[in-house]
């Protein structure tokens, strides 16, 4: 990795304070991320969402299940943010056997139900660490970190409830005088496929929200135990220091 090209101002943070400047680098290239993830997130989202004809909970469960996979383009755009590149949906195209398809099966498989998923993604995905190298490398960053790798995905996880329940509280606030009940009972014991299907939008959308944030705030905090192992900010400084500066008149 070319630290001296990095956008990012690299210095040892607690790792609470990482995972801000994660959410801080999703807000300065929104328009990338989103311009970027949501073409194909809805794509997948909407063929998703019609397998509630074969079973009400299926369409929720697989986009639950995908996320990791829905996580792996977003890590792409923000490891080209750091720096400082746009990234258009032809650069994701361009690299999708690489971003979709590496690793597929353990993504999905074993590694799924990781508390520090966000965390360690950078090694499987970036590093292309396998094997013992990969456990090594895997217990260097998380040594003394399980904590908080585990706590910013509970975090994410109860934003993402927290969401999901606001947002379907609206249908109560605009539900007509006395249908409280009904509509309770709708959402609750219907197993029609438009209550089955509405509430899979529902949590899509809110994944689609939060799961930017989510991986950005892991990666940031993989950066910043990088920096604590790797004293990545000093190099940063050297390099930057003793970058002869052009004198005038040079092309």
């Amino acid at each position: 990795m070319q630290v001296d090209a990095l956008a990012v101002a690299l210095r040892p943070r607690p790792m609470a304070e990482a995972a801000d400047l994660g959410i801080a680098l999703v807000r300065r290239h929104a328009g990338s991320v989103w311009r970027t993830f949501l073409p194909m997130y809805v794509v997948v989202v909407v063929l998703l969402l019609c397998t509630a004809e074969f079973a009400g909970w299926l369409p929720g469960l697989l986009i639950f299940w995908l996320k990791p996979w829905f996580d792996r383009s977003l890590l792409f755009i923000l490891s080209r943010a750091v720096f400082g590149q746009s990234t258009r949906w032809k650069d994701l195209w361009e690299q999708r056997a690489q971003v979709w398809g590496r690793q597929l099966l353990r993504t999905l498989l074993w590694r799924r139900f990781s508390p520090w998923r966000s965390y360690t993604q950078a090694i499987d995905q970036l590093e292309g660490q396998r094997g013992g190298a990969r456990r090594k490398r895997r217990d260097q960053l998380l040594r003394g970190r399980r904590g908080a790798g585990a706590g910013m995905q509970m975090i994410f996880s109860n934003a993402e409830l927290a969401l999901e329940f606001g947002l379907l509280s609206i249908l109560f606030w605009f539900a007509p005088e006395g249908s409280l009940l009904e509509l309770w009972r709708w959402l609750t014991d219907s197993e029609s496929v438009l209550q089955s299907a509405l509430l899979a939008a529902v949590y899509a959308f809110v994944v689609g929200l939060v799961e930017p944030f989510f991986v950005a705030a892991g990666f940031a905090m993989y950066l910043n135990r990088r920096v604590e192992l790797e004293a990545w900010d000093i190099e940063q400084d050297f390099r930057r220091a003793f970058t002869p500066t052009p004198a005038k008149g040079t092309p």
